[in-house]
């Protein structure tokens, strides 16, 4: 799941990763999940496609479990969404691209 424009988070790098001037999307995941699999190529096309307009990063919840619990993710993958660092929409499980952009574009 490592490549293209992607950042890995954990507990070290979190809260400064989110404080940006343009929204981020958090993908919380583990390698064990075949849905985060399934979401993953969705999530690293909108990373190079909309780079200049957001950032996106992922959480491997196995080794960042105080994320996790701090976030209050109960099933994965549940992607976040913040905007200047604030906590501004969440959606557990399976979605779509066209659905990623548009909560995205509502955050701009």
């Amino acid at each position: 799941m490592e490549n293209s424009g992607t950042i890995n988070l954990d507990e070290s790098n979190f809260d400064r990763e989110i404080n940006s001037d343009k929204p981020v999307l958090v993908d919380f995941w583990a390698e064990w999940c075949g849905p985060c699999k399934l979401i993953a190529p969705l999530l690293d096309e909108i990373a190079r496609e909309k780079a200049d307009a957001v950032k996106v990063a992922k959480v491997n919840v196995d080794h960042n479990q105080s994320l996790s619990f701090k976030y209050n993710i109960r099933a994965i993958p549940s992607l976040l969404f913040f905007k200047n660092g604030q906590l501004r929409d969440q959606v557990t499980g399976m979605t779509s691209k066209k659905d990623l952009l548009s909560r995205i574009e509502a955050l701009a």
